[in-house]
């Protein structure tokens, strides 16, 4: 275990059974379909690799990279890196690390459902329902968590930790 983790809370073979998991939730429920799965950079890759090895359909990898600015008068959203393929007509699953606050996927649910997507939901690792703000859920959830610091398989505090092969809670003294 690294020195700055508190706590493993879902380890490496967890993370790889909910996987699974819910590779054949996607795969029954998509059926016939083709899929576009959209990774939310940079948290949701080793989620999005991992995942997909279990869904058993035609998908194709698509990724956004999208910042949220909160400014004195106003948040926005800035869209860093936009999809590459149109996404009309299209069934498009958000993978995403973690859903924490809503704000984010909220937003760019919105996004591609006024692209003319035929359907857009989301997959994602961890839920933290304690976090949000705003009225989203996913369709498909791999773990809810504690209101707590989390990092690992994707998730980071400053571009650190990412790396790590679990998903655990951060020492306080670290971010204090």
């Amino acid at each position: 275990m690294h020195k700055d983790v508190k706590e493993v809370l879902y380890t490496q073979e967890e993370i790889i059974e909910k996987c699974k998991e819910l590779g054949q939730l996607i795969s029954d429920d998509y059926a016939g379909k083709e899929v576009i799965l959209v990774g939310l950079l940079k948290g949701s890759v080793p989620f999005l690799a991992e995942l997909s090895k279990y869904i058993e359909l035609d998908v194709t990898f698509d990724y956004m990279d999208v910042s949220s600015y909160e400014g004195v008068e106003s948040r926005t959203i800035t869209i860093k890196k936009d999809l590459d393929q149109d996404v009309k007509g299209k069934d498009i699953l958000l993978v995403e690390d973690i859903l924490d606050t809503g704000k984010t996927l909220t937003t760019v649910k919105a996004m591609l459902v006024e692209r003319g997507a035929s359907s857009v939901e989301i997959v994602t690792m961890l839920d933290k329902k304690e976090g949000r703000t705003y009225p989203i859920e996913a369709k498909y959830v791999g773990f809810e968590i504690p209101n707590a610091f989390v990092i690992g398989y994707g998730l980071d505090f400053n571009e650190k930790y990412r790396q790590l092969p679990y998903v655990g809670i951060l020492k306080e003294e670290c971010y204090m």
